[in-house]
């Protein structure tokens, strides 16, 4: 089979590569093999072969936090899962045509939902759903504030937002994103600078703002911070700037600001498995019925990868790359 692996960090379509290795073979006891249909292209990922996320794994490495297969084995013992079966791959190395995985760490999901859709269920709208949930408690006609609005988290999170009747305000960096966002509904869409508070402020009507989702980090925090009331929260989640966050003691001390931080790898480790089980099966339903809804740009053949980490790296997308490594998926 073909499998994504790295030998060493850097620049992911320089340093990763499709190359065989041997099939999984069959299934252990509690163990289930999975064709894989979909996976995205992540920031996580292309952090992770660059070697600049969290956590750097041994080399050579296989990449991929997240994707979805259909179960083509089961081993002995293994319960509540088919032949046939659409699953969520819930951990790591997602990026080969074939897996054999603990049947702990697979999800079922309608086999009817989007494939493609499904391959992004994971990370971005169990971020979003809770950031949104777990940091503030918010009621209808309550106001947040994110920025990179125009991400999957971002636009996932207004998808979210709208349907609990919380409202938006919308940060990004170019004028082309206002309609867009507001088109998906968007209750204000700026776009960053010095003045950011005064803007949010008179497109808001002076409302209090008291949680702030924040995937950009350095001087973006301080400009979040203007815009909140006192007591308010910065969740940060991402480091698109590159640089730390910043916050200043005028924030905190005199205005109760807090920053805290989001990491989805603890955030579903602290909940159960039953609790891990309910949040996903109430995020796939949100893309049944079309709450939930993430663009796709393009897809590739796992053979094609250094294209496709090569076109997920650029600015100005307007939507995933996905890979499709044992071709177009079928219903």
């Amino acid at each position: 089979m073909k499998i994504v692996q790295f030998t060493s960090f850097g620049p992911p379509h320089d340093v990763a590569d499709c190359v065989d290795a041997p099939d999984p073979g069959p299934p252990g006891p509690g163990d289930v093999v999975a064709d894989v249909e979909a996976f995205p292209i992540n920031p996580v990922d292309l952090l992770t072969i660059a070697g600049k996320y969290a956590a750097r794994p041994p080399l050579p490495a296989v990449p991929g936090s997240e994707g979805v297969g259909r179960i083509v084995a089961l081993g002995a013992g293994v319960e509540g899962l088919a032949v046939g079966d659409r699953v969520l791959l819930m951990g790591r190395g997602n990026w080969v045509q074939r897996q054999c995985v603990s049947a702990a760490h697979v999800l079922k999901v309608p086999a009817a939902i989007d494939v493609f859709q499904l391959a992004m269920l994971k990370i971005n709208p169990a971020t979003a759903w809770i950031m949104l949930h777990n940091y503030v408690d918010l009621a209808p006609g309550d106001w947040i504030i994110q920025d990179a609005a125009n991400s999957a988290v971002g636009t996932t999170l207004i998808r979210l937002a709208r349907a609990e009747g919380i409202r938006t305000v919308n940060v990004v960096r170019r004028e082309s994103l206002v309609a867009p966002l507001k088109t998906m509904g968007a209750d204000v869409v700026v776009v960053d600078g010095g003045d950011l508070a005064e803007r949010v402020r008179a497109g808001t009507g002076g409302a209090d703002i008291r949680l702030a989702i924040d995937a950009v980090a350095g001087d973006m925090c301080l400009r979040l911070a203007d815009c909140l009331a006192d007591g308010g929260t910065i969740v940060n989640y991402g480091l698109l700037s590159g640089h730390p966050c910043m916050v200043s003691p005028d924030h905190t001390v005199f205005h109760g600001i807090t920053l805290t931080g989001f990491w989805l790898v603890k955030a579903l480790g602290a909940m159960s498995g039953a609790d891990i089980g309910a949040l996903y099966t109430d995020l796939a339903a949100r893309l049944a019925n079309g709450t939930l809804h993430v663009d796709v740009e393009a897809t590739y053949a796992i053979t094609d990868i250094k294209d496709a980490l090569a076109h997920a790296a650029r600015e100005g997308r307007g939507g995933k790359v996905l890979v499709t490594p044992n071709g177009p998926p079928t219903v």
